[in-house]
């Protein structure tokens, strides 16, 4: 549930809020029976800490003086249909809708009394105000920390729609397709999948089923969605000679023992399952085989999985990089729950990039082995398995043809960056976000200026990046490899998840230390103008990238699951 916010990524400060009601009016009369409290506990977890805490802002606001700032009553009315409040014209609705660009969907089905203890035990959790600790040390707040705007590059993007995938819910997303992945081999074939639970093969324009991750682990879960789910899937650069394929999936907490926990007082929301899969027969149409557990990892929120995991496709047979399985790891919302050092030390995977050997057997657990290249290997004090650190939610990794390793990072609340993947770096997190100082043991709503002596501190600073001016959460996307497209050849075309727009930066330009410009494109659908929330009918778009047979670049929506393909690029508005 996401009271007051209503996006399942990043955004900006909380909007301001009207004037604060009279003490009566805001405080009403909130149950203090302890049956009730806990009642409302166990809704909020299952309902709202994806999105909430009591510390600060995390994906939506933070909640610690919610019912001492606006009426009991306004509230409950929220929980229950957010939708009518806003279409109602109020104030504060209407102001939170401007900010965070798309509509808490409604509760309709939980019952007065659910919504009554829901919002006593958030009456519970109250605090008159929430200490910036620390914050004197950092100066003043960046109050638009990027200020120049992505200018329009003058390109127009011209797209077909080729197919819509399958609907897996009655509502918007109506298909979490995620990850397009090519599979070379004697025959070249595409896969796609959705989150909720299925691989699809992608032939010619249609999508037939080709795996059930449902059926192939009954503990598998999809909710509550934040890219819980079948996150990822790799197939190994042998699989036509070996069979083996690897994917990614969310459990329920405590299903199995883990291999990755922390203290037993800080909560497990949900597990993240690395799975090694042996196909029967890699050139069947339908899945059949067997799979093996290589880890599991708890987490403290739904957000912030393991939603990567990739081989280096331009690891020739022979070299180091071959065969090594590279895994994005997010901090799983530790560090806005309180609980920074989870993804700080070097000693554990949250907020890590890490690489392993799948077929090795000297990991921990003996399951997996340990590259003897990896860049900690011979340090005692860190995870020998972490290539790089310093991440918030590393959500893809892609390479570009001339062998620039990139990885994108889901900001906090202002920056949306991609980075060079290098070795042994560490990218800042949770003491940086983006360019800027973050202050993690505080609000995280607010960045600050790098101090005079930052090169002491050895941090890697993406490539590119924008602020939430300009969109809410990076949506990987790749280098054009093709030359069908000459005006798209060598650019590295992304976008924003929530808001539709399509970027990019000229792949050559990429240096470690310097900042590449970002250009917008504009779309054209059936000979008109468009964009991706006129065309999902969506205020967030939840917009992806993928590439497919030939070289051909695909740009698709999950709010609506329809799949587009460039055509053309042309100059123009």
């Amino acid at each position: 549930m996401a009271l007051l916010a209503v996006s399942p990524y990043t955004f900006a400060q909380q909007a301001p809020k009207p004037a604060k009601p009279a003490a009566s009016a805001a405080t009403g009369s909130y149950s203090t029976d302890p049956a009730v409290l806990t009642k409302g506990q166990q809704l909020f977890q299952q309902n709202c800490t994806a999105c909430h805490n009591f510390l600060q802002k995390g994906i939506g606001p933070n909640l610690a003086s919610v019912t001492t700032e606006v009426p009991q009553e306004w509230v409950k009315k929220f929980i229950r249909n957010a939708p009518d409040v806003i279409n109602s014209g109020d104030a504060r609705a209407h102001a939170l809708f401007e900010e965070y660009k798309q509509m808490m969907p409604p509760f309709t089905h939980l019952k007065d009394g659910d919504i009554d203890a829901l919002v006593a035990y958030i009456h519970s959790k109250r605090k008159v105000s929430t200490v910036d600790a620390g914050s004197e040390l950092l100066g003043a707040p960046l109050a638009d920390p990027i200020p120049t705007k992505i200018p329009p590059s003058g390109l127009r993007l011209v797209l077909e729609e080729v197919t819509t995938a399958p609907a897996s819910a009655d509502k918007v997303p109506l298909a979490r397709i995620n990850k397009m992945q090519v599979l070379p081999g004697p025959k070249n074939r595409v896969f796609l999948e959705d989150l909720r639970g299925t691989l699809y093969e992608m032939e010619g324009n249609a999508l037939r089923p080709y795996m059930s991750m449902a059926k192939e682990r009954p503990n598998f879960i999809h909710t509550p969605g934040l890219a819980t789910g079948f996150g990822s899937y790799a197939f190994h650069p042998d699989f036509y000679q070996n069979g083996l394929l690897y994917t990614t999936h969310t459990e329920k907490a405590n299903t199995a023992r883990a291999d990755f926990t922390y203290a037993d007082s800080i909560k497990v929301t949900l597990q993240w399952v690395l799975t090694e899969w042996k196909v029967a027969d890699p050139g069947a149409t339908t899945f059949a085989g067997t799979g093996r557990e290589l880890f599991r990892i708890n987490m403290v929120t739904p957000i912030h999985g393991v939603q990567e995991i990739t081989f280096n496709p331009l690891a020739k047979r022979g070299s180091a990089d071959y065969g090594m399985l590279y895994i994005g790891i997010g901090d799983g919302g530790a560090t806005e729950n309180g609980f920074y050092f989870i993804c700080k030390d070097r000693n554990r995977p949250w907020g890590k990039v890490l690489r392993i050997d799948p077929q090795g057997k000297n990991s921990k657990n003996g399951k997996y082995g340990i590259p003897v290249h990896n860049p900690f290997v011979k340090d005692p004090k860190a995870l020998p398995e972490i290539f790089c650190q310093g991440f918030r939610n590393p959500n893809r990794i892609s390479w570009t043809p001339d062998g620039k390793m990139l990885i994108s990072d889901i900001g906090q609340a202002q920056s949306e960056e991609l980075n060079l993947g290098v070795a042994g770096a560490d990218y800042g997190w949770p003491e940086r976000e983006g360019l800027f100082v973050m202050n993690y043991r505080g609000r995280m709503d607010r960045v600050y200026a790098l101090p005079a002596n930052d090169a002491s501190f050895k941090y890697t600073y993406p490539v590119a990046l924008y602020d939430h001016d300009e969109g809410n959460a990076f949506s990987a996307g790749f280098v054009y490899p093709g030359t069908a497209i000459p005006a798209l050849t060598g650019k590295y075309i992304f976008g924003d998840i929530v808001l539709g727009r399509v970027f990019f930066v000229d792949s050559d330009q990429l240096q470690l230390g310097k900042q590449t410009p970002i250009q917008e494109l504009a779309v054209e659908v059936g000979g008109k103008p468009a964009t991706f929330q006129q065309l999902s009918g969506s205020k967030k778009t939840d917009l992806r990238f993928g590439l497919g047979l030939n070289n051909e670049f695909y740009i698709y929506t999950k709010a609506d699951g329809r799949i587009y393909r460039i055509k053309d690029c042309v100059t123009g508005k």
